[in-house]
């Protein structure tokens, strides 16, 4: 019987496979629209699972933020650790929460479908409930207003903010009215278990737990970690030095073995499925060429 060697069985079907390889690759006027839909949809899992940009409305956390700035925020931090005295959070607000701004907007098919585009990928305005303060207390502080300085105390401890610019403090003499947030005076309130106490860099606009209460740490939507746009405000949002400190010399509020819980429910759920998702988002794009792909015969 006739042997056939290997190496004349295998070029005609190498042959063959490179053929179909130029065949099946797609121009580019065909590729571009699937590439575009690929991107979108990474968007959307990074918007949903990851990073999320957020539009400044208002002036509650001048000089820090600005009117109009856009922040980045962290959307799986909090999965990983607890939030941390001094950090900038987006947070959904409690029903005690009142918007701070409410501007009118279009109704017409553009401006719908402009907004809710924007929603998916992240760029739209925040939701009426949608606050970004800075995290003043945590759950078993004590915070207060004021010491002899005219400062916020927490746990007795009176803190220097050198993020609340000259003028922008609210009013010392004012007496405190529980529902306005007016005065810098408040009496000491001790943060339930699960909750955060935040405040707004401008004081004197800034409708904040003074007057509204505390808010659920699972309310967290994520940490503003940078300013991106307008490029000349280009800036990092780092935890001021004067609450690391703080944190150094007061690791626990009320002592390791009284320490109050802080972690939200279900820690880490995110940040285990988002590499699975984003890991499909990118194979989609592969996708283009994995039609192509062919196991090669051993040579």
């Amino acid at each position: 019987m006739r042997s056939v060697e290997p190496m004349q069985g295998y070029r005609p079907s190498e042959r063959r496979r490179r053929s179909m390889l130029r065949r099946k690759e797609m121009p580019l006027w065909q590729e571009l629209p699937l590439l575009l839909v690929v991107a979108f949809c990474l968007a959307v899992l990074i918007r949903t699972f990851l990073v999320q940009a957020f539009y400044i409305p208002s002036g509650s956390m001048e000089k820090t933020l600005l009117v109009k700035d856009r922040v980045l925020v962290n959307k799986v931090v909090y999965d990983l650790r607890d939030p941390v005295r001094g950090e900038i959070v987006v947070f959904r607000g409690t029903d005690n929460w009142a918007p701070e701004v409410t501007e009118p907007v279009s109704n017409s098919f553009a401006a719908k479908l402009g907004r809710t585009i924007g929603d998916l990928v992240g760029v739209s305005r925040p939701g009426e409930r949608d606050f970004i303060k800075r995290v003043i207390g945590l759950p078993g502080d004590k915070v207060a207003c004021c010491d002899d300085k005219g400062r916020i105390t927490v746990n007795g401890v009176g803190i220097d903010e050198p993020y609340i610019a000259d003028g922008y403090n609210s009013d010392l003499n004012q007496p405190p009215n529980p529902t306005q947030c007016t005065s810098r005076r408040f009496a000491e309130i001790t943060i339930p278990e699960g909750e955060m106490f935040v405040m707004g860099d401008h004081r004197q606009v800034s409708q904040d737990a003074r007057c509204q209460g505390p808010v659920p740490i699972k309310n967290i939507i994520g940490r503003a970690f940078v300013i991106v746009w307008p490029s000349s405000r280009f800036t990092s949002l780092s935890v001021p030095d004067v609450w690391k400190t703080y944190a150094a010399d007061h690791p626990t509020a009320l002592g390791a073995e009284n320490q109050v819980p802080v972690r939200r429910d279900n820690p880490g759920a995110d940040a285990f499925v988002l590499p699975f998702l984003l890991s499909a988002g990118l194979s989609a794009r592969s996708g283009l060429l994995f039609v192509t792909r062919r196991r090669r015969l051993p040579s």
